[in-house]
């Protein structure tokens, strides 16, 4: 990868902190001055985010980009190594970047309090050499993927889920990208987020290992990158696996006759709608937990269905509830019968309200969708029950 920028010479404090790097052949001076003139975008300070800010920060990318809207969480400090305890509560952005600084305050490290989007998303990225993508949802991948084509910009990719990673570099010069492997996204709720299936803390530090070193050889112009391989990570094998990748002279974005010129509505194009509103006889799909609170203490007559996983109701539960994981419910629907009124909740309502949609469809006209799932029930009802 090559830029234009010219910088300055490595002071005395700079060959101190890259001398490692200055007496290996493939990196030299020459490269040093490459990293030190790179500039390289994060998407996300998360999971895959940490380990790779970390070590282009530490290995000297001159200009570091992240963006991210988030704040910072107890349950993100299983993986999320670049935010600490004392950070909980703060902006993720201003937590990685004061980590950062502390770590090399020789590089830039430049924050956009943001989600990406289709509006700003080529403008961010014309300004970078590459793009790092640490999301962990299909829409922000297709909407990276694309705008990297479209910018000319490499996208090096990683994603993780429970024991398993992904790596590989997509968009690059004459190389494959993402739509060319996964010309469509799998159907809404198929592949469960990490706040759903969970993930292995220290996952996103292997894989986002792998990103980082493959944005540095990118930088430097060496070695064999994963352009054109997908590479497949088996924490429990401990295994690495490979597969070839080609460009798809059909793809909607890079092929030969290219019809996404520009973002799309990503939501839409993978499947993610809102519930569908409720017919005017059917009753408001939503309920509040300050409506539910006092359905419970009088003993009403309804069933309380939980719809998350075993694992989750074995963590905390809403006294009463009743459990059949939204991935069972199409197959233990008769378990419903006799049961016209439902609220359904799951962590946060996302699940929840696909299960709605689902009991809607099969008659059960009155199921309602607990808004804010059982997160909302702890903040606002009992904070005695913990989070996750």
């Amino acid at each position: 990868m090559k830029t234009d920028r010219t910088v300055a010479a490595l002071t005395n404090e700079e060959v101190g902190r890259y001398s490692r790097h200055l007496i290996m052949p493939e990196v030299g001076m020459e490269g040093q001055l490459k990293l030190k003139a790179a500039r390289a975008l994060c998407i996300g300070a998360g999971g895959l985010g940490s380990p790779v800010a970390l070590y282009l920060t530490a290995a000297g990318v001159g200009t570091i980009g992240i963006v991210d809207f988030d704040t910072v969480d107890y349950s993100n400090l299983q993986r999320q190594i670049i935010h600490g305890t004392p950070d909980v509560g703060r902006s993720k952005l201003e937590s990685a970047k004061a980590r950062l600084n502390a770590l090399n305050p020789e590089v830039e490290v430049v924050t956009y309090e943001m989600a990406l989007s289709s509006q700003n998303a080529l403008g961010l990225f014309t300004d970078y050499d590459m793009v790092v993508d640490g999301t962990d949802n299909f829409p922000t991948r297709y909407l990276v993927n694309d705008a990297c084509v479209l910018t000319g910009k490499p996208n090096v990719y990683g994603s993780i889920s429970r024991f398993e990673g992904q790596a590989t570099v997509f968009a690059a010069e004459d190389g494959p990208c993402y739509r060319c492997m996964f010309p469509e996204p799998p159907p809404p709720g198929l592949v469960p987020s990490c706040a759903e299936g969970g993930v292995l803390g220290i996952l996103p530090g292997v894989v986002g290992t792998l990103q980082a070193t493959e944005a540095i050889k990118l930088i430097l112009g060496v070695g064999e990158s994963l352009v054109g391989r997908f590479l497949l990570f088996d924490a429990l094998k401990m295994r690495f696996r490979e597969l070839k990748v080609r460009q798809d002279p059909d793809c909607p974005v890079c092929g030969e006759h290219p019809t996404v010129t520009a973002p799309i509505d990503y939501d839409q194009f993978c499947g993610i709608t809102p519930v569908p509103a409720a017919s005017p006889t059917s009753g408001s799909t939503d309920t509040t937990v300050e409506e539910l609170k006092p359905r419970l203490d009088r003993q009403d007559s309804f069933l309380l269905l939980d719809v998350r996983e075993q694992r989750e109701f074995e963590i905390c539960r809403i006294p009463g509830s009743v459990l059949i994981p939204l991935g069972e419910l199409p197959a233990r629907m008769s378990e419903l019968d006799g049961h016209a009124d439902m609220i359904v909740h799951c962590k946060s309502g996302v699940r929840s309200g696909k299960a709605v949609a689902l009991l809607r469809d099969a008659g059960y006209t009155q199921a309602r969708n607990l808004q804010g799932g059982i997160l909302a029930w702890i903040d606002r009802v009992d904070p005695t029950l913990p989070r996750y």
